[in-house]
């Protein structure tokens, strides 16, 4: 039998259903964060870095190029290659893209506080404050999902501006390759390093013991380059 109708529940009874189902509720959501905060802390107590193993490991970087002149919309490539030129495989070979500067501490809107290939706004209140200089088309390593979709693509890491090859063998090289699309005019300057492991543990060392790090200057005209096609059909880009 069905009953159709207003059921009108006594305020007593209200009340007292509100109050155990608020009760019930703030025990699910704490119950919840225990859950998430237990996951997040791993448990075990195993240390991040465990498997990653201490010393230096010698390389070399014999490609690390990025036009010092560029147009807006002009689409370029920033390439490092890094040469494992010692007798031990690197455990995690990876580039860090940095504005200015990839030392550490850096100033206020250097280093990895900016997104790779932005600019940091001075400006209060923001809740992102990177600004793109370069739109990225196509990160190193292989395009997965994440990639076709404008994603970091496969080789990004959790750690930022961060890309990582994994391990690398001794005289084998590792090239990483940034397609890029310059958006904001003006002189800017991107850096980068070199790192032979992500939890520091592992060091990527050059021939006189320092690390491999670089800059480059670019830049980026504000007229895009002129393009026209012949009567051929090639496509012509007039600088």
């Amino acid at each position: 039998m069905c009953i159709t109708g207003t059921v009108h529940w006594p305020d007593w009874y209200v009340r007292r259903a509100l109050s155990r189902w608020t009760r019930c509720s703030y025990g699910i959501t704490v119950g919840i964060a225990v859950t998430f905060a237990l996951a997040g802390c791993g448990g075990g107590g195993t240390r991040q870095d465990a498997s990653e193993p201490s010393g230096n490991f010698p390389v070399e970087v014999p490609i690390a190029r990025f036009p010092a002149s560029q147009r807006l919309a002009e689409q370029t490539r920033l390439v490092i290659s890094v040469h494992n030129s010692g007798t031990k495989t690197i455990p995690n070979v990876a580039v860090t893209i940095c504005n200015v500067t990839c030392a550490y501490p850096a100033p206020r809107g250097e280093g990895t506080n900016a997104q790779a290939f932005s600019q940091e706004l001075n400006q209060p209140n923001l809740a992102d404050p990177s600004r793109p200089i370069w739109i990225v088309d196509r990160p190193p390593g292989p395009c997965t999902y994440s990639c076709l979709a404008g994603g970091p693509g496969g080789a990004v890491t959790a750690y930022s501006n961060t890309w990582a090859m994994g391990e690398l063998r001794p005289h084998a090289t590792a090239t990483f390759r940034w397609t890029v699309t310059a958006v904001k005019p003006g002189q800017h300057v991107v850096a980068w390093q070199v790192a032979a492991g992500l939890n520091g543990k592992a060091k990527a060392v050059l021939a006189d013991g320092s690390s491999p790090h670089g800059r480059f200057t670019v830049l980026i005209h504000r007229r895009p380059a002129q393009a026209y096609v012949t009567d051929s059909g090639k496509v012509v880009t007039k600088q």
